[in-house]
């Protein structure tokens, strides 16, 4: 059978996974009669409540006796190393880039990838029947942003659709609004060449682009036939990057993908994506191969994290009463499970033992990772994020910095600008997008974006976009002011009670409400004021036999507490704070409950 591997890419909410249930429909993947929900791909929990990818999914249509494997991947940077893996897999990229928004970020650096891979795209502007849509413009930013990443002549001569993934058509001429997905079928066919590899005559091999679990298979291996042909129950090994073998065992299942579901079949050949199962040692850029081969397939490297959290056993009062998994151990094979898959995540164990250090791509990330632990039973103390430092040839310090794509209301940009300066960040471009907005485009220190997306969207009443991606190490900014207000730190344990809670709004935004169950050292609220304040909100009022004067017996009448959800959370808190993650509450809390252990290490740090 003909076959075409290809991936989907593109910047976050430009319709990738939503183009994809219109292949599935219009190449008779799906019944007419049957029922799907929206954005099949997304099938984890996490990415149907936040409606993003989070993890690049291979599937499978057919179209007209040829079998196009097609790679979903995820729009966000922080998930940028999922998108790298998986273009070792594929002969083709689709590049889909919506017709308002045009060339973002996260469309720069995965194109940027797969052109370096000689990877020849094709580009679909998608969302053409917005009433906002600059087609031509668009384009002409998509061959500006190939000749920036020094595509070859044979890249820049890219064919173009223009398509409404949403309603299903793509065609060759932009003024159509009406149609199928044909057009981009026939494009796959004509465009993507066929995957060159050798099928007769060579030994079987496989490089593990993705890592899967099943109850009852076990480790679930995924990634592209390299060469040869593998058949249920051979002999294989496999073998790391230094071509050293890890293991031994059999291909007992072999599994093609079919639509949404991954079937079995008795053989796999040269050029298909396939998931196999056998092996318990096997991880992500690992080879697999006849046990005659000895040589590995080398993995395209991933580019390094950039920030850094600690994930610690929880250990406040309320510990172990709200989850099953508590321990540092358990803590620990989680995370080594994690940065197994996740070839973008990396785990190092402190010296107590009792924490760890895991570095990543961004908050929304590890903010993700967080979430699935909580999830799954899992309690946590999590600290500030920071970035991670480095130092140049010269031995001076380094730190990450940031391409922010900032889409603004024109009476905003002041505002956003003068917030930016103040976190060094240094404005590169700034022009009117249409519609009364400003694009303006910043290179920043991440150091300074940390907990700045909560206050933007305040300063834009909600209607401003931030994109972010990494760009580069440069030098380092020196110091950055960080949060400007104080905390309320509960100074005792027990419950949160109206009558003290009443008069405590009036010194800053409460993070509790009544009956809360607190305890000393909890964050219970933001100070109005730039320090912290001991408050005592479990004070209850005194029952006596008296009745008040004056109807000073009215209840008080509480304004809602400030919720924070998880992310708000992290990126809220200071470096002394820490969040309290549990599967049922986020709380916050100091590091050093103990106020005198607190005023012991604030004198430490202002000494050194």
């Amino acid at each position: 059978m003909n076959l075409r591997n290809v991936a989907i890419i593109a910047h976050v909410d430009h319709g990738k996974t939503t183009l994809v249930d219109q292949l599935f429909r219009q190449s008779g993947t799906f019944r007419d009669n049957q029922r799907v929900e929206e954005r099949a791909m997304d099938s984890n929990d996490l990415e149907k409540e936040r409606g993003i990818t989070i993890l690049a999914k291979p599937t499978s249509v057919e179209w007209e006796g040829t079998r196009i494997n097609i790679v979903d991947t995820p729009g966000h940077a922080d998930f940028g190393g999922e998108v790298e893996r998986i273009l070792s897999m594929v002969d083709g990229v689709i590049l889909l880039v919506d017709s308002s928004e045009g060339a973002m970020p996260q469309t720069k650096f995965v194109t940027g990838k797969a052109l370096k891979l000689g990877l020849r795209p094709i580009v679909v502007v998608n969302k053409v029947d917005r009433p906002d849509e600059r087609i031509q413009e668009v384009l002409d930013e998509v061959f500006d942003l190939f000749v920036s990443l020094d595509a070859s002549d044979e890249q820049l001569d890219f064919p173009v659709l223009y398509a409404s993934g949403r309603n299903g058509y793509a065609n060759e001429d932009p003024s159509l609004r009406e149609g199928t997905l044909k057009p981009l079928f026939q494009k796959i066919v004509d465009h993507v060449p066929p995957p060159k590899v050798e099928v007769e005559g060579t030994p079987f091999t496989f490089l593990v682009t993705l890592l899967d679990r099943d109850n009852f298979l076990g480790r679930i291996l995924t990634g592209r036939v390299n060469s040869g042909v593998v058949k249920v129950n051979q002999p294989i090994h496999a073998i790391d990057m230094d071509g050293k073998v890890i293991e031994t065992g059999r291909a007992s299942k072999i599994m093609s993908f079919r639509g949404l579901d991954r079937v079995p079949v008795d053989e796999a050949r040269a050029g298909d994506i396939i998931s196999l199962a056998g092996l318990t040692v096997a991880t992500v850029s690992n080879t697999i191969a006849d046990t005659s081969v000895t040589e590995a397939i080398q993995a395209q490297p991933i580019d390094p994290p950039t920030l850094s959290m600690r994930f610690a056993v929880n250990d406040s009062p309320m510990a172990g009463r709200e989850g099953s998994k508590v321990t540092s151990r358990m803590i620990r094979d989680r995370l080594e499970r994690e940065a197994e898959s996740n070839v973008a995540i990396k785990v190092t164990e402190s010296e107590d033992r009792d924490s760890f250090e895991v570095a990543g791509r961004g908050e929304l990330q590890l903010g993700v990772l967080i979430e699935t632990m909580r999830r799954e039973g899992f309690e946590l103390g999590i600290s500030r994020p920071r970035v991670l430092f480095r130092e140049d040839e010269n031995g001076k310090k380094t730190e990450p910095y940031e391409t922010v794509v900032i889409d603004v209301d024109d009476e905003y940009s002041g505002t956003v600008v003068d917030k930016m300066n103040q976190r060094k960040g240094e404005m590169t471009d700034m022009r009117p997008s249409g519609g009364g907005k400003t694009r303006i485009t910043f290179s920043a220190p991440s150091r300074g974006l940390i907990g700045y997306h909560g206050e933007f969207l305040s300063d834009t009443r909600g209607t401003g976009i931030m994109n972010r991606l990494f760009e580069k190490y440069g030098p380092h900014k020196g110091q950055i002011e960080g949060r400007k207000n104080g905390v309320l730190i509960s100074n005792g344990n027990g419950e949160a009670q109206s009558y003290a809670l009443g008069p405590l709004e009036e010194r800053g935004i409460l993070f509790v409400g009544h009956g809360e169950a607190l305890y000393e050292g909890m964050i219970v609220g933001e100070n109005a004021k730039t320090d912290d304040l001991e408050v005592n909100p479990m004070k209850a009022k005194q029952l006596t036999n008296f009745r008040a004067s004056g109807g000073k017996d009215d209840a008080v009448r509480l304004t809602p507490p400030k919720k924070m959800t998880l992310e708000q959370a992290i990126a809220y808190i200071d470096d002394d704070e820490m969040v309290e993650v549990t599967p049922t509450k986020i709380r916050l809390r100091k590091r050093h409950l103990d106020p005198h252990e607190r005023k012991r290490a604030s004198r430490a740090k202002a000494a050194a």
